[in-house]
């Protein structure tokens, strides 16, 4: 068991969390052109490349923390907690896995392709559907709300440890000087 995160989950960490703040403000960004401006196209391709860039990090994030692991929890907390972290961290997994496929499957029922900066395009490998697409919407969007608050939760937490708790939970994945 490691004493601190890895100078690349670390800094995956901070990109993650970069990413999931972004993408939801290009959702607003997006709203300030009305549709069919070319601008809304630009805010939307940047958004599917964007969440493909999250996809990725997230799948290597994963990846780190089977090979690598992660720093054991402080000694002193309860049991209760214990569950309640591990229980956060897999539904923010679990978001960061689902809201990327879903925004994937959202793309391509839309009729669109995929586009990672303009590098590669993967076509949609169906028929567009409009139904299916307002569906796969709606949940999209949910579960990036819901990431939201998980996240704050998480943030709320690893302030409480480090500031009423005085452990080094927060310290473990913040960068470190040399």
């Amino acid at each position: 068991m490691n004493p601190t995160y890895t100078g690349a989950q670390k800094a995956i960490h901070w990109a993650v969390f970069v990413l999931v703040i972004s993408l939801y403000g290009l959702t607003y960004l997006e709203d300030l052109f009305p549709r069919g401006d070319p601008g809304r196209a630009l805010v939307w391709w940047f958004h599917i490349s964007f969440g493909m860039l999250l996809f990725a990090l997230v799948v290597i994030r994963v990846g780190l923390r089977l090979t690598v692991g992660t720093p054991g929890l402080p000694r002193e907390m309860s049991g209760l907690e214990r569950w309640a972290a591990r229980v956060a961290h897999l539904l923010l997994y679990a978001l960061l896995v689902t809201i990327p496929v879903l925004g994937i499957l959202l793309t391509w029922y839309r009729g669109d392709a995929l586009s990672f900066f303009g590098l590669f395009t993967i076509p949609a490998p169906f028929a567009p559907n409009s139904g299916t697409a307002r569906s796969i919407r709606e949940l999209h969007s949910l579960c990036a709300n819901l990431i939201l608050i998980l996240a704050g939760l998480h943030a709320a937490a690893a302030l409480w440890h480090h500031f009423i708790r005085k452990d080094d939970v927060l310290k473990r994945m913040l960068p470190t000087r040399s």
